[in-house]
């Protein structure tokens, strides 16, 4: 947010006074005559919130329709709080005029942040010393890790991100030019003092658009890139596909945008290379079998090879493949580790430590978010899940890492409920997590979707953080001053030193100077004591909220149980419902089977009834057969008996047959 630097209500009455309301709720004509009719008696009636309360006054007369407009303006607001009606205010304004804040400099004192990392004690009140009726001027306060610090006000001056004072917390930094739209899932990298930001998604569409914010004015500006045709010998240029999702890479004096999610997916990752001398992008041409398209993944430079892990393809299907990008060949290598390697996910973050091992942190699913590591050692191509110390994560998916020699820092993210609040670091050496900083409310910083940079600007080492999604689209820059190596406290007072006896001042004021010096020395000397507290303090509530983390990761990792053992009983009741199926249907078979089966006895039940009468009609043919021969047989011998027996009954004198 432009306006980020300044802490309500101060901001609330700078954006007032720059839109023309002034005391008592008077307005300028001519500042109200830059917005639309509906936007400046919406302001009116918040206004009139903010400062007066509730609308408790008559409705003007129906002959007045400005007046009972803006009555209706603030009459409409109930009774909303005034807090809320200052930020409405101010978020409206910011709608219409992104750059407002820039054009008030009787607002733009130090900058102030409007997240409460750690509660600062009350400052103290100064009296400005005088010697012969001179005044000094008065010492300024600076937060640095929870003590305060006086100096004089320097003659050096400050630009960039050397204005950032305090170490280890997140502050917003104020930045002129046009903003980019708020996105998430956009791609950052750090390239000649610039950081670059390109594509990502608003409101479920895809950006294409290219912006860099100049690190030392800290000023954004918007890249007119066009894309190379892929023929040879033409000169004709195109614009980039939109997309979200992807990865930049700085490469040399270039950067690369590898995969990402866009409206037409092909089927293998694209590789775009981006050249900053001539505002051109240009689809880099690779060799081997390139990975399947995806978007979430993460993309580790390690060496002059690219390591891809992950992500999630076109067709929401969640991959855990590894794949390797020599830059020098271009060549793409499909790696097949040992070693159990990470469940499928995207949005997780990686890093890469001592050029040899490559770490997977956190990431999600479609149900459940993940706070494991996983280290692949690129020697041996082998995965393992090794032992941490200090403080155990919480789940987290979308969240941003970021690498400072051995230290990998960690910002956001969320957990299907909220964001994550708390910046982590591990050191990766000793695999030992702890919290940097921790923020509070619904800020970006806990956001997923966001992107975070390292970028070293006059020996100091900052990183830089934009966008992000949490219940909202975000545009606005945090940084953070990490701590040096040395003592800072020792640094501090050195500083302080050297700043005092630098400036040409009068006698009395140095000696006067002096003094105030001294009393810090003995006041931070006094508040040792008070630190060893607080630090036992802050020990006992890091071990509450580790013990608190560990019982969340514990019901973390019970609910992702829980979850699969209902995907288990779902797939189960899945195959039950197609066994159920296939039993009916092999019932119904059987039941036909068992029809034909007892139609087949009937029909050889009546064979055999035809069978036994066939056989009791061959029986009684037998017998007609045996009566016909036997009757024939005795016919035969009676014919017989008749023509021999004729004869001598002839001649014996028996009577011849009658005839």
């Amino acid at each position: 947010m432009a306006s980020s630097g300044l802490a309500y209500p101060d901001r609330f009455y700078a954006a007032a006074a720059y839109a023309g309301f002034g005391a008592g709720g008077a307005t300028s004509s001519a500042a109200i005559s830059r917005f639309q009719n509906d936007v400046a008696l919406l302001l009116y009636g918040l206004h009139q919130q903010a400062t007066v309360g509730p609308c408790n006054v008559p409705k003007p007369r129906a002959w007045n329709p400005v007046e009972q407009s803006k009555w209706t303006s603030w009459h409409g607001l109930g009774s909303m709080p005034s807090a809320e009606a200052m930020r409405l205010f101010v978020k409206i304004l910011e709608e219409e005029d992104p750059g407002w804040y820039s054009r008030v400099p009787e607002f733009n004192p130090e900058p102030v942040v409007d997240i409460q990392m750690h509660k600062p004690k009350d400052e103290p009140q100064s009296v400005p010393a005088s010697t012969n009726g001179t005044s000094i001027p008065e010492p300024k306060i600076i937060s640095e890790n929870g003590s305060s610090v006086e100096t004089q006000d320097k003659d050096v001056i400050l630009e960039g991100l050397s204005t950032v004072s305090s170490h280890d917390e997140w502050t917003p930094l104020s930045v002129s030019g046009l903003r980019p739209k708020p996105r998430y899932e956009h791609g950052a990298t750090v390239l000649q003092n610039k950081m670059y930001i390109f594509g990502g998604n608003h409101n479920g569409r895809y950006l294409s658009d290219l912006q860099a914010l100049d690190l030392k004015s800290l000023t954004w500006s918007k890249v007119d890139a066009k894309l190379q045709a892929e023929s040879a010998d033409s000169t004709k240029t195109t614009q980039i596909a939109p997309c979200a999702g992807h990865s930049l890479i700085s490469w040399g004096n270039k950067f690369l945008s590898i995969a990402g999610h866009t409206k037409d997916p092909s089927e293998g990752i694209t590789v775009k290379e981006f050249d900053p001398h001539t505002c051109t992008w240009s689809v880099v041409k690779t060799y081997g079998k390139p990975p399947f398209s995806r978007g979430g993944q993460t993309v580790t430079l390690v060496g002059t090879t690219l390591v891809l892990f992950g992500g999630e393809d076109a067709k929401r299907c969640l991959l855990n493949d590894l794949h390797i990008l020599d830059l020098e060949t271009m060549t793409w290598d499909d790696v097949d580790a040992i070693g159990t390697p990470p469940s499928p996910r995207s949005d997780h973050a990686a890093a890469c430590h001592a050029d040899r091992y490559l770490l997977i942190f956190g990431g999600g699913s479609h149900a459940t978010c993940f706070n494991d590591l996983h280290v692949l050692d690129l020697q041996t191509m082998e995965w393992s899940r090794p032992k941490q110390q200090g403080l155990t994560p919480s789940p987290r998916a979308g969240h941003a890492g970021a690498t400072v020699g051995e230290n990998w820092y960690i910002v956001g993210g969320g957990n299907n409920k909220s964001g994550v609040s708390e910046t982590l670091v591990l050191n990766m050496s000793t695999l030992t997590w702890s919290v940097v900083s921790t923020v509070e409310g619904r800020v970006p910083l806990a956001s997923e979707g966001m992107t975070l940079v390292h970028s070293n600007y006059n020996g100091y080492d900052y990183l830089i953080s934009f966008g992000g999604y949490n219940g909202r689209y975000s545009n606005e820059v945090y940084t953070l001053k990490l701590s040096l190596k040395s003592d800072s406290q020792s640094t501090i007072k050195e500083e302080t030193v050297s700043d005092t006896t630098s400036r040409v001042i009068e006698p009395e004021a140095e000696i006067s100077q002096d003094g105030k010096i001294r009393e810090i020395a003995m006041d931070s000397a006094d508040s040792d004591l008070n630190n060893r507290n607080d630090e036992a303090s802050e020990q006992l509530l890091a071990d509450l909220k580790a013990q608190k983390e560990e019982l969340e990761a514990t019901l973390s990792r019970e609910q992702l149980q829980t979850v699969q053992f209902k995907e288990d009983i779902a797939q189960a009741e899945t195959r039950n419902a197609e066994l159920t199926k296939e039993l009916q249907a092999v019932r119904g078979q059987l039941a036909s089977e068992q029809s034909r089966c007892f139609k087949l006895e009937v029909d050889v039940a009546e064979l055999r009834q035809k069978l036994q009468s066939m056989d009791v009609l061959e029986k009684e043919v037998e017998l007609l057969r045996r009566q016909k021969a036997a009757s024939e047989q005795a016919a035969l011998d009676a014919e017989q008996r008749q023509s021999s027996g004729g004869m001598w009954g002839w001649l014996a004198g028996s009577p011849p047959p009658a005839v």
